[in-house]
């Protein structure tokens, strides 16, 4: 009598209880356990072409020219296959060479002076054109033409400008009362020659990357400099060029690995020569590839791993640098 009372007034049924608890507890969701593999699918599928690309354009070419420079590569067991071991042979061979010690110094002394007068001017034009004007545009635009000209084209160019007999520099240095210039054959210009073509080929890009970086410097600094009397060198020295140090330090790694590599600029205007005067590493690497008839394509590939060592080294100690700058 008393449970039928119960149950008439409306007690709760444990079993209902339940169904209620299991109603209101959240379901798990169908399709979570198909949507994590598509996920994961998808970012195979973006990652896919970075990974070919990397493995085809980067990895092969790194692995094949090791395998070159570890090999005795003629033309004959290039197409064939099968090139004798050789191991180090190929790299001693380089160190002994005669040509060894030119190409160092010529390397050097290109790398280090075009990416130096590459670097001032950029900055100077960045820092000029920073203020605007009428016509600010127009003559930044005309600063690009340099670095839009396919290379071939610049290099000509000035092969034609610095001829030594009809040139135009002879000539303005005849009109002037000077002695031409054998600018492309003499072997105490020869290197000089092409510095100067690869500077202005240069400047472009360290316009480009040094004025973005100084779009970045708050205007309020130099207001406020203005304001405490700062002449306009003292800002440059106190505000511009601090905040603009990561901006230079990556616009002088990246004109450093351009630079070391650069070969048809210095082959157009003068292969290498007079002799081995304006030879560097990667002019070198290529003349015992391809600008002799006679392929020696291990030799040449040894030259270029030593140009890769280089860069890394360089981009490693960019690195190591950048680390502790953010740590300090």
């Amino acid at each position: 009598m008393d449970s039928t009372l119960t149950h008439a007034v409306g007690a709760p049924d444990p079993s209902a209880g339940v169904a209620l608890v299991s109603s209101a507890a959240p379901a798990p969701a169908r399709g979570s356990r198909t949507r994590r593999p598509s996920t994961q699918w998808a970012a195979w599928a973006f990652l896919t072409p970075l990974v070919v690309y990397l493995a085809v354009f980067y990895a092969y070419p790194l692995i094949r020219n090791l395998d070159l420079s570890l090999h005795d590569y003629t033309p004959r067991a290039f197409v064939q296959g099968n090139a004798e071991w050789v191991g180090f042979a190929n790299y001693a061979d380089v160190f002994a060479s005669a040509t060894f010690p030119k190409a160092l110094l010529n390397t050097a002394l290109f790398t280090v002076l075009s990416i130096l007068f590459q670097y001032a001017a950029g900055l100077a034009l960045a820092v000029f054109f920073r203020t605007s004007f009428r016509l600010s545009g127009v003559l930044r635009g005309m600063f690009l033409v340099p670095w839009l000209l396919p290379l071939i084209v610049s290099g000509s160019t000035w092969a034609w400008m610095l001829n030594s007999d009809n040139g135009i520099v002879n000539a303005v240095l005849r009109a002037f009362g000077a002695d031409p210039i054998n600018w492309l054959t003499s072997p105490d210009w020869a290197l000089w020659s092409v510095v100067i073509a690869n500077i202005w080929l240069g400047i472009p890009f360290n316009l480009v990357i040094l004025y973005s970086g100084l779009q970045n410097i708050p205007s309020d600094l130099y207001e406020a400099a203005s304001l405490d009397g700062a002449t306009g060198r003292q800002q440059f020295w106190r505000i511009t060029f601090p905040l603009l140090r990561p901006v230079s330090a990556i616009t002088l790694l990246l004109g450093l690995i351009y630079t070391l590599k650069v070969v048809d600029i210095i082959w157009i205007m003068t292969k290498g020569g007079p002799g081995d005067a304006s030879t560097t590493f990667a002019t070198w690497s290529y003349r015992e590839a391809f600008g002799t008839g006679q392929p020696d394509f291990s030799p040449a590939a040894a030259v270029g791993n030593l140009l890769i060592v280089i860069a890394l080294a360089f981009g490693f100690l960019y690195l190591h640098l950048q680390r502790r700058q953010d740590q300090s």
